[in-house]
């Protein structure tokens, strides 16, 4: 099984996925050709989407670089990105079983009705894994860790659950979720956070969102011209103009950079969905079919998410304000330095843009709150992080004594279960036990939504007739 884990890890998700998603549509009823096109043109997706977050992670590290020279800091702990992270958890012993056992978990939630999300990114399973190798570093107990990786499964179906619509009608994908462990935890922020802002003077009435944008500024507020005026701004405050003629290179060719991942990632999402869609139309006709009055979503990674322009603007923002707060709370304790998952925060962000309208100003301000909270929750699980690394047999560390990461290493759900872990093994039982509870409570809310939306459809039928 240890190998079958690290197979998987070494494809990645370009090649596992589509593999998966072949396997799965043939399981719907799909014939085998329609079924391999569709996997083929998912698996090209992610290779685009992989290629441009790429060129967005090798725009923004020389930035990220100058920033932490101008400000003359010295942070400890090195974030080594999600690749590594994904690495290390399919490398411990948890990862080695956490597939079998999370999708066993999946249908038991979906067959008792706690969930309404298959989650069919098996590859990214690795969320679960990481979470659960790091209760078990903690309470040294294999079975613990299996038990805070179902818990943190749990979480994450749940609040994919209650942030489907939202998902899918910002992003017109209609039966999708995101039970993605980098985007689904900050749906509990992003939802108290909108509420405030709603109430807040100033930005309850600011539209700042990608069409509110254009309206205004025209052809300017193009998401060309967006991502190029973004790029502008992150040259000049990462790289200043000391040197007129250099600082203006790299400038204006970070500019470029960021106009052409504005206008490049949206069109690798739409190949992405172009395969897709035919499996989501299959699922949903074999769900009717055997599970008439049910609803079933299917879950996916929220790169689906990242080429919205909305997303893209608020992280490109989010890359020197992250490491302006970074340096900000090092003297409250932080010690990480964000590099490799600065390119990852669209992903962090995901879920929280569509909770926001799409508000660019919203979404940076909320994004900020979380990526600076989740600061201290990486330097917090920063030694277990690294032993459970070194246990994994991962060893670049990059010079640095501990590592961490955005991605899992700052999330919230991370730190839940690792502060529970610290308890004691009690905190951990009790934890998953009230994950159980929460993904009760999410069910009668989205029935009592369900139950609102057909009360306002018969309203309607009833108008309609009347009329």
């Amino acid at each position: 099984m240890e190998t079958v884990s690290a197979y998987l890890n070494d494809l990645g998700a370009s090649v596992a996925l589509p593999v998966l998603i072949t396997i799965f549509a043939m399981v719907l009823g799909q014939k085998f050709g329609r079924a391999l096109r569709s996997g083929l043109l998912i698996g090209v997706g992610f290779v685009g989407i992989n290629l441009v977050i790429g060129l967005l992670f090798g725009s923004v590290s020389p930035v990220a670089e100058a920033l932490a020279a101008r400000f003359n800091v010295d942070l400890s702990i090195v974030d080594v990105g999600w690749p590594s992270s994904a690495a290390i958890a399919f490398g411990s012993s948890i990862g080695a079983i956490i597939i079998p056992v999370c999708l066993v978990l999946n249908v038991v939630l979906l067959l008792t009705g706690l969930t309404r999300t298959f989650d069919i990114d098996l590859w990214n399973y690795w969320h679960f894994a990481l979470s659960g190798a790091l209760v078990a570093a903690i309470t040294d107990s294999f079975w613990l860790g299996i038990v805070a990786a179902g818990t943190a499964m749990v979480i994450t179906l749940a609040l994919a659950d209650w942030s489907a619509p939202l998902v899918q009608k910002y992003f017109n994908f209609p039966d999708i979720s995101f039970p993605h462990g980098t985007s689904a935890p900050y749906v509990l922020f992003a939802l108290p956070l909108n509420w405030l802002f709603d109430r807040t003077p100033g930005l309850r009435s600011l539209k700042a969102d990608p069409d509110s944008i254009q309206r205004r500024f025209g052809i300017f507020g193009e998401t060309l011209f967006l991502g190029f005026g973004i790029g502008l701004l992150l040259g000049l405050f990462g790289y200043g103009i000391d040197d007129p003629r250099a600082d203006s290179i790299a400038i204006l060719q970070l500019a470029v950079s960021i106009a052409a991942i504005m206008v490049i990632l949206p069109r690798m999402v739409s190949i992405l969905m172009e395969g897709l869609i035919p499996v989501s139309e299959a699922a949903r006709e074999f769900v009717q079919r055997r599970f008439p009055g049910r609803k079933f979503y299917i879950g996916l990674d929220s790169a689906l998410a990242v080429g919205q322009p909305a997303v893209i603007a608020t992280s490109l923002l989010l890359v020197p304000l992250t490491l302006v707060a970074a340096v900000a709370l090092a003297p409250l304790g932080n010690k990480v330095l964000p590099l490799v998952d600065l390119a990852t925060i669209p992903f962090i962000v995901a879920i929280m843009v569509p909770i926001f309208g799409g508000n660019i100003i919203r979404s940076v301000i909320g994004g900020l709150i979380v990526i600076g909270g989740g600061l201290f929750i990486a330097t917090g699980v920063a030694a277990t992080f690294t032993s459970v690394a070194l246990d994994s047999g991962f060893k670049d560390t990059q010079g640095a004594s501990q590592v961490s990461s955005l991605v899992d290493g700052a999330n919230p759900l991370t730190g839940a279960l690792f502060g529970a872990a610290k308890l004691g093994s009690v905190a951990v039982g009790v934890a998953a036990v009230l994950s159980l509870v929460f993904a009760l409570v999410v069910r009668r809310i989205v029935m009592a939504r369900d139950r609102a939306e057909a009360e306002t459809e018969a309203a309607g039928a009833t108008a309609v007739q009347t009329a």
